[in-house]
């Protein structure tokens, strides 16, 4: 009887940590630290989410998600260290927020940096898997530097493949204020919603990076555009980017959805991160609201693809 309660329970913690069938997408948390997305017994995601240390801050100051190579063995994004530290794979932030500190003071937080403010991991609010899709939605609070919430957000990732085996990852927010009226500023290099490559790419392979526009298609390996410099890299729908991983090409598509605020501003950078922002404000009855999607997948796409695979998402359901 001990050797069936023993093994329950056994059962139990297994279970509590790991979702899914065998050969479909699961979860498996190491709690504390991260939570990886399987699909199969291979590595497709995984979510950093270990709280911040204030002896090991920059390694500790913001949750973000890793996109694994399509081996699943290595990364394909950057964690801590590296080109810019702060930039982490799958991310989401401001270098300019307005906000209260515990003692009432206004003052400017920056949780990209995360400098002057920092963000942590609460709670899974929700994590499930079915035969296309694995979804889950967490809490994260943005913070001053004395530990005060101005803000909390509810961060969806939705993770699926589509018929040709490329991976698509829907990215959702829904940032609310803790204080009244705030203001989320910065620039096309240090908000708003981005992807970081590998930083391999910094380390080996930059010369070898290309992006691709809507109304210019290819450009040449190496060059970037960049707002204010580029008027152009305004309020656009779609940027695609090539990058060398491993010797392997891959290319992510960023899809922009057209309910986003606007205008939004476009970066990119020959090390592989790109992105774009936008400034608005928020109050505890009127949340920010963001959907965004990376299509990622070895080799690359050509800008009529690129085209269809945005009309295909911005006329999708919003907001469920």
């Amino acid at each position: 009887m001990q050797w069936i309660h023993s093994s329950l329970l056994l059962f139990l913690i297994f279970y509590s940590s790991s979702w899914g069938k065998p050969n479909g997408f699961s979860w498996s948390r190491t709690a504390g630290k991260y939570t990886d997305l399987f699909m199969g017994k291979k590595k497709i995601a995984r979510y950093v989410h270990e709280r911040m240390v204030p002896s090991d801050r920059e390694r500790t100051y913001k949750p973000f998600h890793h996109v694994y190579d399509d081996k699943g063995e290595n990364f394909l994004t950057k964690g801590p260290g590296g080109k810019y530290s702060h930039h982490r794979g799958i991310y989401f932030g401001f270098s300019k927020c307005s906000a209260l500190d515990g003692a009432g003071n206004k003052v400017s937080v920056d949780t990209w940096h995360c400098k002057r403010g920092y963000q942590t991991h609460e709670k899974f609010i929700s994590q499930v898997v079915d035969d296309q899709h694995a979804r889950h939605t967490v809490e994260i609070a943005w913070r001053v530097d004395d530990g005060t919430i101005f803000a909390t957000e509810a961060r969806t990732l939705v993770f699926r493949f589509d018929p040709k085996q490329r991976l698509q990852i829907d990215f959702q927010s829904i940032l609310t204020s803790e204080q009244g009226e705030i203001t989320l500023d910065g620039d096309p290099q240090h908000a708003g919603f981005q992807f970081r490559a590998s930083n391999e790419v910094y380390e080996k392979s930059a010369t070898q990076t290309f992006y691709v526009r809507p109304g210019e298609g290819k450009d040449k390996k190496g060059a970037t555009k960049n707002w204010p410099k580029d008027q152009t890299m305004t309020n656009l729908f779609w940027k695609g980017q090539g990058i060398v991983v491993g010797g392997k090409k891959y290319f992510t598509l960023y899809l922009d959805h057209p309910s986003n605020p606007k205008p939004s501003f476009y970066s990119e950078r020959d090390y592989g991160r790109f992105g774009s922002y936008f400034k608005t404000k928020i109050k505890p009855n009127s949340p920010l609201r963001v959907q965004y999607r990376l299509d990622i997948g070895a080799g690359e796409l050509l800008a009529e693809e690129c085209e269809k695979r945005s009309q295909i998402f911005t006329g999708s359901k919003n907001w469920k």
